[in-house]
Parts: C-alpha cells; sequence; structure tokens
C-alpha cells in the first residue's frame, strides 16, 4: 500500500480567479493560486509544501544558475464533462522525469510521490482547471540544484516544484517549418532525451533566426550529418508517409514524447502501420512532391496535434494539403480528445483521476 504524502497546506487568502479572462489565456502567461515545493535535503525528500503562488528566494550563488542542474515535464489536466478533473498519463511523465534527473547527477523522485503532489496541487486548485473544448490545465514540475557553491560538481540538495497555468490552444495556425540543416540541438551520447533547461536555451538563436525569416517551428536534424528528422522545436514530429505513420526512434537524442506514445497506441489500434525508425529528410520531401506525404504533424504535451502546413529545406518550401482534409490527424486528435475528456471509456487507464 503506498503512503499517503504528508503535504502541508497553506491556501492563499484572495483567489485571482475572478479576475483571469478564460477566453484570452496566453500559454504559459497565468498562474493559479497555488504551488507546490519541497526540498531535497541530506539524502531525504522533506517539506513538502503547498503555498499561494508567488516569488522566491534564492542564492545567487545557487549552482543551477552556473551549471544548469535543472529540468522539467509539462503534463495536463482536464475538465471531464461529468466535473471530474484528471491528469492523463502522469506515470509516463513520473519514468521520464526521473530518466532526466539521473542524467543531469540530480535525485530521482520516486512515482507515487511525483503523483500524489501533482493531484495535491491540482485538487486545490481544481477550479482552474478550463472546461471550455481544446484547454486544460497545464502542470510544470520542475527540480533545480540549490547548493551555494561555484564549482563544477553535483549539489548535494535541491528543490522541487510544481506550477500550474490553465490554457488554450499552443498553436492556433497550421505550422510553417524549417528543416535546420546547421544548427544543432541534440548529439549521440548528450542529453537530448531529457527535459534539460539548457537543451532549450541552446535552441533560442537556432528558433529566433527562423522566426524572423517567418517560420513558425524549426525540424531539427541530426547532428553528424543533417540529413535524418529529429524532432520540433515544442514538438515531437510524425508523418503519414504512403499510408505509414513514420516518425523517428525515441533514442538518446530525441525525446520520448507522451503524445507521441499516445498517437503511435491510438494508430495501431486503427489499424495504420506504424514505424519508428530513421527519417531521412530526403524522403519526407521527395513524399511532398510526390503526394505520398499526406500528413504531417507535430505531437506533445503543449501542443497536442499540431498540424504541419509546409515544409521548407534550403529556401525550397513544399506545401502540404489542407489540414482538415487529412484524415489520420483529425481521426486521432478527436479520439484523443475524447479520452481526456471523458467523453468515451477509458480502456487503457489513461486518465488519473484527482
Amino acid at each position: 500500500m503506498t503512503e499517503t504524502l504528508d503535504i502541508k497546506i497553506t491556501k492563499t487568502n484572495k483567489s485571482r480567479l475572478e479576475e483571469t479572462d478564460f477566453s484570452n489565456l496566453v500559454f504559459g502567461r497565468t498562474f493559479t493560486d497555488h504551488m507546490l515545493v519541497a526540498d531535497y535535503i541530506d539524502g531525504d525528500w522533506k517539506n513538502f509544501e503547498i503555498v499561494p503562488y508567488g516569488h522566491i528566494l534564492v542564492s545567487p550563488a545557487i549552482s543551477s544558475l552556473h551549471y544548469g542542474q535543472s529540468f522539467f515535464e509539462g503534463i495536463k489536466a482536464y475538465k471531464h464533462t461529468d466535473g471530474k478533473v484528471s491528469i492523463f498519463r502522469p506515470d509516463k511523465n513520473a519514468a521520464r522525469f526521473n530518466k532526466s534527473a539521473e542524467r543531469l547527477c540530480m535525485p530521482t523522485l520516486p512515482e507515487d510521490v511525483f503523483l500524489q503532489s501533482l493531484a495535491a496541487v491540482v485538487d486545490i486548485d481544481r477550479d482552474w482547471v478550463p472546461a471550455q473544448p481544446g484547454h486544460s490545465l497545464y502542470i510544470r514540475p520542475f527540480m533545480f540544484a540549490t547548493d551555494q557553491f561555484l564549482g563544477v560538481q553535483p549539489s548535494k540538495n535541491y528543490k522541487y516544484m510544481v506550477l500550474l497555468c490553465p490554457v488554450g490552444p499552443y498553436f492556433s495556425k497550421p505550422l510553417r517549418v524549417k528543416v535546420e540543416t546547421y544548427y544543432t540541438r541534440a548529439a549521440e551520447g548528450g542529453m537530448g532525451y531529457a527535459k534539460s533547461s539548457g537543451n532549450y536555451g541552446g535552441s533560442m538563436l537556432p528558433a529566433r533566426k527562423a522566426t524572423e525569416e517567418g517560420f513558425d517551428q524549426l525540424i531539427w536534424t541530426d547532428a553528424k550529418e543533417h540529413k535524418y528528422v529529429e524532432e520540433m522545436g515544442a514538438a515531437n514530429v510524425m508523418f503519414v508517409l504512403d499510408g505509414k505513420l513514420v516518425t523517428p526512434l525515441a533514442q538518446n537524442t530525441i525525446l520520448d514524447g507522451v503524445t507521441r506514445d499516445t498517437v503511435i497506441t491510438l494508430a495501431r489500434e486503427m489499424g495504420v502501420p506504424v514505424e519508428e525508425r530513421k527519417v531521412a529528410v530526403a524522403e519526407i520531401i521527395e513524399g511532398a512532391k510526390n503526394g505520398k506525404l499526406t500528413d504531417a504533424f507535430g505531437a506533445g504535451t503543449a501542443a497536442t496535434i499540431a498540424p504541419v502546413g509546409s515544409i521548407s529545406l534550403n529556401g525550397e518550401e513544399y506545401t502540404l494539403i489542407d489540414p482538415k482534409e487529412r484524415e489520420f490527424s483529425q481521426k486521432v486528435l478527436r479520439q484523443l480528445d475524447a479520452i481526456r475528456y471523458g467523453n468515451v471509456p477509458d480502456t487503457h487507464g489513461w486518465n488519473y483521476l484527482v
């Protein structure tokens, strides 16, 4: 039997719920009334608290600011049609959270503690979970080193926190994407599979350059030859090529996405052939030319299913068919939404009810 986590709760004196415009949510800008904090000290997790959302006091010497020992996760909670609130597949995030921790020489968090901590803070702020279609409560667990020490070695102490944001759609239109052939997101033997803050820091310059050129996202390619597709900046990337769902194999340069895994599972149940393998940029471009590429989209917690409208390589842009006419991504999104919002039976046990 799992031991119940002892969490001290201090509620806010005044909720900001009534002053929040849920019809105009900018992703990641609006935070709920509370947050969860905990400490890793002397080899143990302790001091679990839910407190009013606000600033935290840290030393300017904490090692995470200097040496990058920090990472995060992204999860969503949904309001079902019957009013219940569920977190979608948090056990998968718990496993990836600990993979990131291990890669960065940071302490792991037991899965039951991770799940209970999420459920506790979501329960406190359950009224913040939006009810309108396409909306959800974004959950951001993260950890960072707190030793006050300037030296290149792992910290001995850490802070774990969970923030909550009510959100609408991440992308509002089909994506114009560019295949990146110079900059590198991750290399073999690196930490591309971890949700390390440093991975995102390194991606910002090429992403900004792409934005200045009118693109919405990059498709990252392998570090060695830039010949193979890896992932997009905000999501794993998936294609329907010659009737098959094709996506890069989740290895140590690619995030093992929860939405990616969900889409693959649903595709197989639909009878759609799935290939997880090396995906050459050349075959995707050829498919766009000859019409065999009938669907392309990003799959991620924040993005959900984000249709790719066009792909550009070396200055040449290839426009894909209208996302509204794409059979697979439309069908898988409807099925995914039906499960997450509680409109069909959850035969996989993916919804973690709070």
